[in-house]
C-alpha cells in the first residue's frame, strides 16, 4: 500500500496527473461510466406472473422475492430506476432485474465487485428526477466522468480491502442485533419477577395480579405513585401548545425538548429548539431537569420515554411531553424507566390511548396505568445487570459508527487512486 496526501493547491507529486476529475495515478484512465459498465432497464415481471423459485427479483430496494428462472446471469450489479434511489446492489446468483431497477450489461472486463463499489461511491442520487416518485435516468449517469485502475488485478484488491470492511460491519450488525435480543429476553424475565438475582431468590412464591403474576413480594404501583411528592410538578405535562408558538423560539436559552428527541429508550440530541429564559420561567410548571424521565403523549409508540441528560441545568418540555421526577427514597428512575419501555408498561399504554392511525394518551390515563415494583435494593441490582447490557450495546454501536466512517474514508482513497494496493 502506498499512501499519497494530495490537497487541491499542493504540486502535483510525483505519480500523478491532473485530469478532467482532479489529480489522478499516472496510469489510471479517464472514462465515462458508460464504457466501463452501462446500465439497462430491468424486465417486467407482475406479481400474477410471479412463479416461486431459487432466482433472486432485485427490485430498486433490493431482493424481496424469488422466481423460477433467470435473466441476467451472475454475478450482477443491480441499482434502483424508481422509488428507491441510491441504494446498490451486488448479486451473486443468477438473477431477474424488475423494471424498476437498472442492471450492469457489460463490465468490459473489469471487476464486477470493483463496479459494485464504484457506483456506491459516485451518489446516484444526484442524477434523480421527478417531483412525485424519483426516478434514475440512466444516460444522465452513463455521461459521467470516472477515473479507472489500469488493471483488473487492482481493481480486485480495492474491491477485497472493501469486502473485509464491508464483512466486519455486517458482523457488527449480527452481534448488535444479538446482544439486542439477549436484553429483551433478559428484560422480560428480571421485570416480570420470573428471574430472581442473586440476592432475591424466591422465598414466598408468584401472587395474580391486575397486571400478571408477579412474586409475592413484589408491589403493584401506578406510574402516578412513583413521583416525588416533594418536588413540585413531579408528574406533569408539558404546555398548551397557544401557550409556547413558533414566535418564542429563540437561537439560544433553555432548550425545549421536542417529540422528535424522546427516542424509544434514547434522548435524540440532533434536534435543537430554544426559547428565552423568561418564557422557560413563566412556564416553569412545565420544566423538567437531568435525570428526569420524559415520556411522549404521542406515538410511535406512544408512552415511550428517556431520561433527560445533563446537556443543560434544565428544559422546557413541548406539549406533547409529560415529566416524572422519580421519588429515588423507594424507586429507581433507571428501572422505572426500563419497565415503562417494555411491553409490560407498553401494551397497557396502547390500549388506554386514542386514535385509529397515530395513537394519543392523557396525562390522567398515564397517571392510573399499574406496574410491577419489586423493592428499592432489587430494582437497582436489576438495573446494573440492565446498565451493563447497555453499555455494551452502546460500545458496540460506537465501533459500528467508526467502522462505518473508516469504509466511507477508505472507499474515497481507494477508489480516486489516492491510495494505491499494488
Amino acid at each position: 500500500m502506498t499512501p499519497q496526501s494530495l490537497t487541491p493547491h499542493s504540486p502535483i507529486p510525483p505519480g500523478f496527473k491532473q485530469s478532467e476529475v482532479g489529480l489522478i495515478p499516472d496510469d489510471w484512465e479517464v472514462k465515462r461510466i458508460k464504457n466501463i459498465a452501462p446500465l439497462q432497464r430491468g424486465f417486467d415481471l407482475p406479481t400474477s406472473k410471479l412463479k416461486r423459485g431459487d432466482y433472486p427479483v432485485v427490485y430498486s430496494n433490493g431482493i424481496t422475492n424469488y422466481h423460477n428462472t433467470f435473466m441476467v446471469s451472475a454475478p450482477g450489479v443491480v441499482t434502483g430506476r424508481s422509488g428507491t434511489i441510491g441504494n446498490v446492489h451486488y448479486v451473486t446468483q443468477n438473477y431477474w432485474p424488475h423494471n424498476t431497477a437498472l442492471w450492469v450489461t457489460n463490465f468490459y472486463n473489469n471487476h464486477p465487485k470493483y463496479i459494485y463499489y464504484l457506483y456506491k461511491h459516485i451518489n446516484l442520487e444526484r442524477f434523480c428526477s421527478g417531483s412525485g416518485v424519483p426516478t434514475l435516468n440512466r444516460n444522465d449517469v452513463h455521461d459521467l466522468l470516472i477515473a479507472v485502475p489500469p488493471t483488473k488485478t487492482e481493481q480486485e484488491k480495492i474491491a477485497a480491502a472493501l469486502s473485509d470492511i464491508d464483512e466486519l460491519i455486517e458482523s457488527l450488525e449480527e452481534l448488535i442485533t444479538k446482544k439486542r435480543q439477549i436484553k429483551q429476553g433478559t428484560m422480560q424475565e428480571l421485570l416480570t419477577g420470573k428471574r430472581r438475582l442473586k440476592g432475591f431468590e424466591i422465598k414466598q412464591g408468584y401472587k395474580q395480579t391486575e397486571i400478571g403474576l408477579i412474586p409475592e413480594d413484589w408491589e403493584v404501583k401506578r406510574l402516578g405513585d412513583i413521583a416525588d411528592k416533594n418536588k413540585n410538578y413531579s408528574f406533569t405535562g408539558g404546555p398548551f401548545g397557544s401557550n409556547l408558538k413558533s414566535s418564542d423560539y429563540t437561537s439560544n436559552g433553555i432548550r425545549i425538548i421536542q417529540l422528535q428527541n424522546i427516542g424509544d429508550g434514547e434522548f435524540k440530541n440532533e434536534y435543537e429548539l430554544f426559547t428565552s429564559y423568561s418564557k422557560a420561567d413563566e412556564l416553569l410548571t412545565c420544566n423538567i431537569y437531568p435525570g428526569d424521565i420524559i415520556l411522549s403523549k404521542m406515538g410511535d409508540p406512544v408512552a415511550r420515554a428517556c431520561i433527560v441528560p445533563n446537556f443543560n441545568k434544565r428544559y422546557l418540555m413541548c406539549s406533547d411531553g409529560i415529566r416524572l421526577a422519580v421519588d429515588n427514597k423507594y424507586f429507581n428512575t433507571y428501572f422505572i424507566y426500563t419497565v415503562i419501555n417494555s411491553s409490560i408498561f407498553r401494551n397497557k399504554a396502547e390500549n388506554a390511548s386514542t386514535g385509529s392511525t397515530r395513537k394519543r394518551i392523557g396525562l390522567t390515563e398515564l397517571r392510573h396505568l399499574e406496574l410491577p415494583c419489586p423493592l428499592l435494593e432489587e430494582q437497582k441490582a436489576i438495573a446494573e445487570i440492565l446498565t451493563d447490557m447497555d453499555e455494551e450495546i452502546q460500545g458496540l454501536e460506537e465501533r459500528l459508527k467508526k467502522t462505518r466512517q473508516i469504509k466511507q474514508g477508505m472507499m474515497q482513497e481507494l477508489l480516486t487512486g489516492r491510495i494505491r494496493l499494488i
